[in-house]
């Protein structure tokens, strides 16, 4: 099969012919057929987060039909296969007090799709059956493919957010512009915060029905109930608590963000809340995927061959299209 591979931070990723996987005991076999690029991935390419054990097969969107489990890995035609999606979240131990007690995305032994297990950008791939979910009717597999990361941090970042109706989105990227819909659909109001100049970003939160669209170094028009700061600046935090009303809730929804400066306590008083976002859930792909469909949500996406996978990166890193970048093995 071909793959791209991450062999050492600074090098770009490498085309290799790898032999197709074969699946253990509780895996599947999956043929891609779409996988997200994500700024995670950037993150693991920049060594921000740290690779264990490359080389490492990136890539943590998959949408794949399922070719032949533990049972039998020779690989099949795939178009009889069902249609599953793979996360970030790929492994955990299902024994430790997280795992026991509803909250998985934090097990201590937890292993990561593409970070510690070889993930999508290849034509096949292995995956814990557990951690593969069916991909609702309606969506081609490009389309599918960043509700698993972008979509999935993004919801479980919302539903942090309670039941705040005016919410502020700070980077409007592959996330933001699924929950936008979300939002509209569920009838909150959506405010979107990009970096200075970017016109392209704001006229496209308004088309997703922001009611507001600017700057990230402007004040909104009103005060937020909860602001989610998808962006990897540190910054960004001071600016989302002064955007916040009293109670509000500022969620990091990143894995990594650079350091954040400090800031006046009168800006953090009258009970406003930092948190952050680890990872995610079974439950919140479960409903997610579910709430997609009824909501309309419709993923903003540019598609790249496989090969070019580094050059979906660079886009990405640029920030040179809307919505999401998807690789088409």
């Amino acid at each position: 099969m071909r793959a791209m591979v991450f062999e050492q931070v600074g090098r770009p990723l490498r085309g290799v012919r790898r032999p197709i996987p074969r699946a253990g005991p509780g895996q599947l076999l999956l043929r891609v057929h779409a996988c997200g690029v994500c700024r995670t991935d950037l993150h693991l390419l920049d060594g921000e987060v740290e690779i264990p054990s490359p080389p490492r097969i990136l890539g943590h969107q998959i949408v794949g039909t399922v070719v032949s489990d533990e049972r039998d890995s020779a690989p099949r035609d795939p178009g009889g296969g069902r249609r599953v999606g793979v996360p970030w979240l790929g492994w955990t131990d299902g024994e430790c007090d997280y795992c026991n007690s509803g909250r998985e995305n934090l097990c201590p032994n937890a292993r990561f799709t593409g970070r510690d297990l070889d993930g999508g950008y290849a034509e096949y791939a292995v995956a814990d059956e557990r951690y593969c979910f069916p991909i609702p009717d309606g969506y081609t597999s490009e389309q599918a493919a960043p509700l698993l990361c972008a979509g999935l941090i993004g919801y479980r970042a919302l539903r942090m957010c309670g039941d705040a109706h005016r919410v502020g989105f700070y980077g409007f990227g592959d996330a933001a512009h699924i929950l936008a819909q979300i939002c509209r659909w569920q009838g909150r109001e959506t405010y979107a915060f990009t970096r200075p100049g970017d016109d392209a970003a704001q006229d496209f939160a308004r088309e997703l029905g922001a009611v507001w669209a600017g700057s990230s170094e402007e004040p909104p028009p009103r005060p937020l109930y909860a602001a989610i700061v998808f962006a990897p600046v540190g910054a960004l935090v001071p600016l989302a608590l002064r955007a916040v009303a009293p109670g509000g809730t500022v969620v990091c929804g990143g894995i990594h963000m650079s350091d954040i400066p400090a800031f006046p306590y009168e800006i953090l008083w009258e009970e406003r809340v930092v948190r952050s976002v680890a990872n995610l859930t079974r439950r919140d792909a479960e409903e997610l995927l579910a709430l997609a469909p009824r909501a309309g949500v419709q993923t903003r996406i540019s598609t790249y061959p496989l090969e070019r996978a580094g050059d979906a990166l660079a886009d990405l890193r640029a920030g040179r299209f809307t919505g999401a970048a998807v690789l088409v093995p």
